[in-house]
Formats: C-alpha cells, sequence, structure tokens
C-alpha cells in the first residue's frame, strides 16, 4: 500500500508508474478521506490502480466511483457500526484498526476486541486485522478471531527496503511496548483532531512537562530542528526522518505502533513475511495439539467420573 493522499495529481501517477516498474505484484494507493480526494482517485484511476483504501471517514460516492472503475475497495473502521456501514457502502473488505497502531489511529478500541466484533457484523465479507500485530502469533491471534489477513506497519520500518534514516531504526529496537505516546496535540500538518500514535521521544516529554498545551503555545514551536533534501523541517511536523534527514532526529515524530517491542533488527521485507508466515504456521499447530490434549484430558476426567460413580 503506498498513501499518495497528500501529492498532486501528477506525483500521484509518477508514483503508481514507479511502483509498477518494481513489481509485478500486487499494489494498492492509500487515500485520507479528511482531505479533498477526487482528483487523487481520478489519477489513480486513469492509471489502472486495482485496489484503492480508503482511511479516516466514509464516503459513499467514493466508494461507489471506485468499484465503478472496477477497483477492490479496502475501509479503515473503528467499530462494528461503521464496518455495516462501509459494507452498504459497496466497501469489497474492511480494515479494522485497533487502537494500538501506529501513525494516524482512527478508533479507540484494541484490536483484540475490535476485530471479532466487526467480524460477526459483516458475515462474509473479508476483514482485515491491524493494529500491534508485529510477529506470526499476532498473526495467528487475529486469524483465530475471524480475521482473513492483517496489515502490519511498524515490523517493516525495520525492512532492508524501507527509506529510513537508521536512527530512526536504532530507536524502535531499543523501544518497549509502553514507549509509545498516544494523543491528537503533538506531530501535526494542519490535520485537526487527529490522534495519532508515535515513539515518546524529547519533543513529546518536553510538551507533556509544559502541560500539554494545544498549538499555538507549545515548546519549542516554530523551532528548526532537522533539514531534509526538500527543506527545513520544523517542531512538532508530522515529518519523519528518512535517510537523508540531518539534525536532531529523536525529536522528529517517529510513528511507531505498540507492537514495536517486538520489532529488533533489520531483515529484507521478504524474509520479515516468510518468518511471519512460519510464525504464525507454528503457533496454529501448536494450539491444534494443545486442543488434542485438553479435549483427551476432558475425556479422561468424565472416565474418571463415571468409575467414581
Amino acid at each position: 500500500m503506498i498513501p499518495l493522499w497528500w501529492m498532486t495529481p501528477d506525483e500521484v501517477k509518477d508514483q503508481i508508474r514507479a511502483v509498477r516498474s518494481l513489481t509485478s505484484g500486487p499494489f494498492g494507493v492509500n487515500l485520507n478521506l479528511r482531505f479533498p480526494q477526487e482528483d487523487r482517485l481520478t489519477a489513480c484511476i486513469d492509471e489502472g490502480v486495482t485496489l484503492i483504501s480508503f482511511f479516516w471517514g466514509l464516503s459513499t460516492p467514493m466508494i461507489e466511483r471506485a468499484k465503478s472503475a472496477g477497483m477492490f475497495v479496502l475501509q479503515t473502521v473503528g467499530s462494528a457500526a461503521e464496518a455495516r456501514r462501509a459494507v452498504a457502502a459497496g466497501a469489497d473488505s474492511v480494515v479494522a484498526q485497533g487502537w494500538e497502531a501506529g501513525g494516524h489511529v482512527w478508533g479507540t478500541v484494541a484490536t483484540i476486541a475490535l476485530v471479532p466484533a466487526v467480524v460477526d457484523a459483516v458475515g462474509e465479507v473479508p476483514v482485515i486485522a491491524a493494529g500491534g500485530i508485529a510477529d506470526g502469533r499476532g498473526l495467528a491471534a487475529v486469524l483465530a478471531l475471524g480475521a482473513s489477513a492483517a496489515w502490519i506497519g511498524t515490523r517493516f520500518l525495520a525492512s532492508t527496503e524501507a527509506t529510513v534514516n537508521p536512527r530512526y531504526r536504532e530507536l524502535l529496537f531499543a523501544a518497549h511496548e509502553s514507549d509509545t505516546y498516544f494523543g491528537s496535540d503533538v506531530f501535526d500538518l494542519g490535520w485537526e483532531n487527529a490522534p495519532h500514535r508515535a515513539l515518546r521521544n524529547k519533543t513529546v516529554i518536553a510538551w507533556e512537562e509544559a502541560g500539554r498545551p494545544a498549538p499555538g503555545s507549545r515548546p519549542g514551536e516554530g523551532e528548526v530542528i532537522a533539514r531534509s533534501p526538500g527543506g527545513d523541517i520544523l517542531r512538532y511536523s508530522f515529518f519523519s526522518p528518512g535517510r537523508e534527514v540531518e539534525g536532531d532526529l529523536d525529536a522528529l515524530a517517529l510513528w511507531s505502533g505498540q507492537g514495536v517491542a517486538l520489532v529488533s533488527r533489520e531483515q529484507p521485507a521478504s524474509d520479515i513475511v516468510v518468518e511471519i508466515w512460519n510464525e504464525a504456521r507454528a503457533t496454529m499447530r501448536g494450539l491444534s495439539g494443545l486442543r488434542g490434549e485438553l479435549g483427551n484430558a476432558r475425556r479422561g476426567s468424565r472416565n474418571d467420573t463415571r468409575k467414581a460413580r
């Protein structure tokens, strides 16, 4: 999935063509409905994109337009009620994003409670679980809850192919599950009421110690803390450190989900996929064996009871 929701239509087309030149496999485009996306959707249609992901709101006209262009539509939801509305609007699949997720977080319910509620709400429509899933055990867990797949983000920041700064990776590898911040008034881009999750760093701590002031009165606001090839990066910017960013990288937006404690080393993306899948299969086989042992124990208990009688 490539998020292109802030680019110009021409840039959207260029990015789609670049991805297509690198793979014959399937890929999709993510569009944020908090902002106007009609022209970007047109660019995706013109380029023959077959899978579109809508996030941060539900738009029946946008879903209908994408469907009429032959696209498979994913809709991110944060509740069972929203999942039902998405399916009624024509979504082919729903992404149940749990509160543990990194980056911008749409809902307020944890993944383990949200996924089965959404699965029950949408019937045969496939559900993709997102939020806090970083290894095969997490994948096995959401499959057991009824999901058809998992959407994994933070784990892939550690992939060799990810264009993140090495210092960003170091901070991810050192982080624990309790080292993230969740809120809506720190890292922004003129996007009001946008809850998000990132690593708790010096920018977050200074803001908390100042009493969590609103944008406009945050400590150090407007200060240039880093630079990228595109220009200066200000404190509280949503900008994450890419490979070519220089400056106080520890103070930038370090997007991360609570699954970060399971991210400990750099690997090729393909190795991460294989490792997660193999671990998920081993986990499910282990649970199958456990069920057999529990069944034998129950049968033995019933036999003992009959003998006692």
